[in-house]
């Protein structure tokens, strides 16, 4: 449906002919790891010129939660629920998601929307949990997670060879940056001959940049500044100097098309920067550098796995002329905030109760008016924390291990947004009042497999 203008025409007939207001083409952009620090508006010492003027032109959502690893972050996105929800809380390769669950693509393909995901998956690596399976009209990247630059390989073990176009294996040569880029350009351009009332499309691009591992060309290597010092450092940087041109290079396709006014842009990441040891043998050798890979996520606490905003918080841009209201807004948001609004933006109400944690945050986008104050739960890795942000309080619980009794944090982000003093001990009666919200939000951990299973 995709590979052609004559496939994005056929379309029409299901298209929506009118609506109370303009229905965009969205183009949902995601990195990988990408830490709050690392990109040049937050102060990055890699320049990103392309993500800067998005920042600068368009809204930066200044407190953008996602969960603190990747397959949960893209499961909330494209159900609009939380991911332990799905009981989906660490990166897997097996199958997240119910069969019938109503995705994003799903939702918005009901709406006269053709989609397309280029870039990473990871939410089923089997022939038969494919996003084609979840909606997608195609698809084409990594079916697994993050893979090597040149060979496009990931982890040794049954998933290892992943590169695929709508579940045909393949061998490509070119860095894994450089063909992710160039197919959504394509894909955009396809657009430009197509008719001037064709239905929307849904766009959606993540990324496998900066996840390991990183292996950067000769001439991205040449353009890192001289003050970044080290093999590690200098490939990580050009990793994020290429993601940046990436960035530019789809937008561009887009205001070539002619089509940038009708184009919502966001632009954001899966969690916080890792900081975390690695040495490369998970992968197949590619020549990447191992080592520490210097994530920033400054000056927030914590990286990739925790629930601190540096596990957290990432980097995010909206963009659409005429309809997005420039600026910033910090008040608090949550990747699983996307579904809703997407689906109020393209006219669709599901026909059956989908659960969503996340509300519709159009009128932050086009007026700065921030959603009512409400519970955000969060879920780490191994259902080891959990967390609730309300208001100005942050509550962090982890679970009893290895001899160590559970234990509470709590948090006002709005003095301390560093979370560098934990107030558990000097306010026991703040703790017990989110400790009950965090719990009934936990009630609900599962249910989406639950009602599948009946």
């Amino acid at each position: 449906m995709w590979h052609t203008a004559v496939g994005i025409a056929c379309l029409l007939s299901t298209a929506v002919a009118a609506a109370a207001a303009p229905r965009p083409d969205v183009v949902y952009i995601i990195a990988d790891d990408l830490g709050w620090g690392d990109v040049g508006f937050h102060g990055g010492s890699a320049p990103t010129p392309h993500l800067d003027r998005l920042a600068r032109d368009g809204l930066e959502l200044g407190c953008h939660l996602v969960a603190p690893v990747c397959s949960p972050t893209r499961a909330a996105l494209l159900t609009g629920r939380c991911w332990s929800r799905f009981g989906v809380v660490d990166p897997q390769n097996e199958r997240s998601l119910p069969w019938e669950t109503l995705t994003l693509p799903r939702a918005l393909g009901a709406a006269g929307y053709a989609s397309a995901l280029v870039g990473k998956w990871h939410l089923g690596s089997a022939p038969e949990e494919l996003p084609n399976r979840f909606g997608f009209d195609t698809s084409y990247g990594s079916i697994a997670g993050g893979v090597t630059s040149f060979t496009h390989r990931y982890k040794n073990g049954p998933f290892t060879h992943t590169w695929h176009r709508d579940g045909k294996i393949l061998d490509e040569e070119g860095h894994v940056t450089d063909l992710l880029a160039a197919e959504a350009v394509r894909r955009i351009e396809a657009l430009a001959a197509a008719p001037a009332d064709r239905a929307p499309y849904f766009l959606y691009v993540p990324f496998t940049a900066v996840h390991l591992p990183v292996q950067e060309p000769a001439g991205w290597l040449a353009r890192v500044p001289a003050a970044i010092e080290g093999d590690v450092a200098r490939h990580y940087a050009a990793c994020i100097m290429h993601l940046d041109d990436a960035v530019g290079r789809i937008v561009a396709a887009i205001e070539k098309a002619g089509t940038r006014d009708r184009t919502l842009i966001v632009f954001t990441s899966d969690n916080g920067g890792t900081t975390a040891a690695n040495t490369g043998q998970d992968y197949p050798p590619d020549g990447s550098p191992a080592g520490i890979i210097p994530g920033n996520n400054r000056p927030f606490r914590g990286a990739k796995q925790t629930l601190y905003d540096g596990g957290v918080r990432v980097p995010t841009v909206v963009s659409w002329p005429g309809h997005v209201k420039p600026g910033r807004v910090d008040a608090p948001v949550q990747i699983a905030d996307w579904m809703p609004t997407l689906c109020a933006l393209a006219g669709h109400t599901p026909d059956r109760d989908p659960h969503w944690d996340g509300m519709d945050i159009g009128g932050l986008l086009a007026r700065h008016e921030p959603p009512p104050e409400r519970p955000i739960y969060a879920v780490g890795p191994a259902w080891k924390a959990r967390s609730l942000r309300l208001g100005r309080w942050k509550l962090i619980v982890t679970a009893a291990e290895a001899g160590q009794p559970e234990r509470s944090e709590l948090y006002d982000l709005a003095t301390d947004p560093a979370e560098a003093h934990d107030l558990a001990a000097d306010r026991p009666a703040e703790v017990a009042r989110l400790r009950k919200t965090l719990a009934a939000a936990a009630a609900r951990d599962n249910d989406a497999r639950a009602r599948a299973d009946r």
